[in-house]
């Protein structure tokens, strides 16, 4: 190893420290002051990530790949916007989350402090860079952010901006340390590192989370594939059915809480199916399908198995027909990926049965499931969306960065009186 990303995470480390003992008005100034250098310096930032996306066709990045690693200047206000929906979310530091007086007197608290140095490992995403390190820091800690070569230029561009924001209230610059050198071997370093890392976040392709899964020493928080079911119930209404299927399939595909299945109650199926079919075919969705949906619309390839559990991140969905809602779950235990479901029905009863059915992170009843984003539940932003059933499941703001301690207050107390000790000398 190079010891180049250790003397980064060590100096980070140091910054952790700095960031934990500040107060939370300097936290929100200095989030609210890396907003405002982001659109101080958008062309500077916009001149990069022309560069990245220049590169990347060039090298033949796939469409949705080029969306994800695209800026313009309503994106990279976006980003500003939601730096500032950071900083103005309740400070979660030293948050009593519980307090219980014992029957000896001792007060017993909870209290919610960092986690430290957070590492985060991300592909062609330039905004995580903005996100990471702004719920990391309102949260007082550091993070050591390794983008991918994708977005080399974009996310140097962003980092030096935010750097920017750090110097000008006299914190240090390594509290939000980027490797520069993509290098695979620096991924690995950072992964031994368990005197210095107190978290591993890896979000991006498949391979890339197992490659971090496979290879850490650190612990680690997945934000693996979303593979996202929409479950038309029987009881559904068929209008609003339809445009939950079209935004969460076509609004953005190539994003994690895009759908990639849509299964249909057999007794609905050739109400809904055919409309349905036609407005994705409209909208230049390919559809792959069982032989019943097959049966029920033009050009329908025929589905494998394959096919229901892929993440396609494009404009592509595997449709299946189903018997009852129990099927509908069955399907979703064996191909799911604990990400988002969303169920459209007008029964409360079997509403609640998909809800206690699905363990995702994320449970949509008549909604979307492109509302699994940290923004759109009231997080600001997101670092990742957990599939990791740990302390944070879910879309992971400020307050899934921090950790319960016990802080116990008494006055004296001891758990054994000295009368009950053996005497001193014997």
């Amino acid at each position: 190893m190079s010891g180049y990303v250790r003397a980064l995470a060590g100096q980070a480390r140091a910054a952790a420290l700095v960031l934990a003992g500040t107060d939370a008005a300097t936290r929100r100034r200095l989030i609210e002051g890396m907003a405002a250098r982001l659109e101080h310096d958008r062309d500077a930032i916009l001149a990069a990530n022309a560069e990245d996306i220049a590169r990347g066709r060039g090298a033949g990045l796939g469409s949705a790949l080029l969306d994800r690693l695209m800026l313009d200047a309503a994106r990279l206000k976006g980003i500003a916007d939601a730096l500032r929906d950071v900083a103005a979310q309740p400070d979660p530091l030293g948050q009593v989350t519980r307090r219980e007086v014992r029957p000896n007197g001792v007060v017993v608290e909870r209290q919610r402090v960092p986690l430290g140095l957070i590492a985060m490992i991300y592909e062609a995403r330039p905004n995580v860079t903005a996100d990471a390190a702004a719920l990391c820091l309102k949260a007082g800690n550091a993070v050591l952010l390794r983008g991918g070569s994708e977005a080399r230029a974009s996310n140097a561009a962003i980092a030096a901006s935010l750097h920017a924001a750090l110097r000008a209230e006299g914190l240090p610059e390594a509290a939000v340390s980027l490797v520069a050198d993509p290098a695979r071997e620096h991924v690995l370093e950072l992964l031994q590192l368990t005197d210095l890392v107190d978290l591993a976040i890896p979000r991006g392709g498949e391979s890339l989370i197992r490659f971090v899964a496979e290879h850490a020493r650190v612990p680690v928080i997945k934000h693996y594939k979303g593979v996202c079911h929409l479950y038309v119930d029987r009881a559904a209404d068929m209008d609003k059915a339809l445009g939950l299927l079209l935004d969460g399939k076509v609004s953005r595909p190539g994003v994690c809480n895009a759908l990639e299945t849509l299964l249909v109650h057999r007794d609905i199926a050739q109400a809904f199916l055919p409309s349905a079919l036609a407005a994705l075919k409209a909208r230049g969705v390919e559809v792959r399908g069982c032989e019943r949906t097959q049966a029920l619309g033009p050009g329908v390839l025929p589905a494998a198995d394959a096919d229901y559990a892929a993440e396609f991140l494009d404009l592509v969905i595997a449709v299946r027909v189903v018997d009852r809602l129990e099927d509908a779950l069955a399907h979703i235990a064996c191909y799911g990926s604990d990400h988002t479901e969303v169920i459209v029905t007008d029964d409360p009863h079997a509403a609640e049965a998909f809800v206690r059915g699905t363990r995702s992170s994320a449970v949509m009843v008549n909604a979307s499931s492109r509302f699994n984003d940290g923004g759109q539940l009231g997080l600001g932003a997101e670092i990742g969306i957990s599939t990791t059933r740990l302390h944070a499941y879910g879309p992971m703001g400020a307050e899934s960065l921090t950790i319960e301690r016990f802080v116990v207050r008494g006055e004296g107390q001891v758990r054994h009186p000295e009368s009950s000790l053996p005497p001193a000398g014997g």
